[in-house]
């Protein structure tokens, strides 16, 4: 199963794509959001189905109280990938930005790197986190 990993936000959606559920996701170019749920949601859905991924496992922003207010974002988002016909499933996003930071600079990255491909480095870790989960 090939499964497509976003990192959601108002500016730019992080990407990740993974091949098989005991693959390593690896990144993909950042998107630009358009502003407009249903449109993230048609241009996520197209390019799930040219990478042969079969569901999207987008990033939930938790906080220390649960769900936030782009959790409930991240969730329409969601809904509107459904209608679309595409499988959604949902991981816990805290600090994979942090942790893809991190990553990166330590193999030596400069800032305006870092940058560039954290949106989608952040995807990589919230599929490895979905991966690590058992589903039933």
């Amino acid at each position: 199963m090939r499964l497509l990993g976003v990192d959601f936000g108002g500016k730019r959606i992080g990407i990740a794509a993974t091949d098989s559920p005991d693959g390593l996701p690896s990144p993909r170019p950042v998107l630009a959001a358009s502003g407009t749920l249903a449109k993230d949601a048609s241009v996520l859905v197209e390019l799930a189905e040219r990478e042969g991924a079969t569901k999207i496992i987008i990033g939930l922003p938790l906080d220390s109280e649960g769900e936030s207010r782009m959790s409930l974002v991240c969730r329409k988002l969601g809904q509107a990938i459904e209608s679309l016909g595409m499988e959604v499933g949902y991981e816990d996003e805290s600090l994979t930005s942090k942790e893809a930071e991190a990553a990166m600079l330590s193999a030596g990255l400069k800032g305006a790197q870092v940058r560039r491909r954290l949106d989608s480095e952040a995807a990589c870790r919230i599929l490895e986190r979905y991966l690590k989960r058992p589903h039933g």
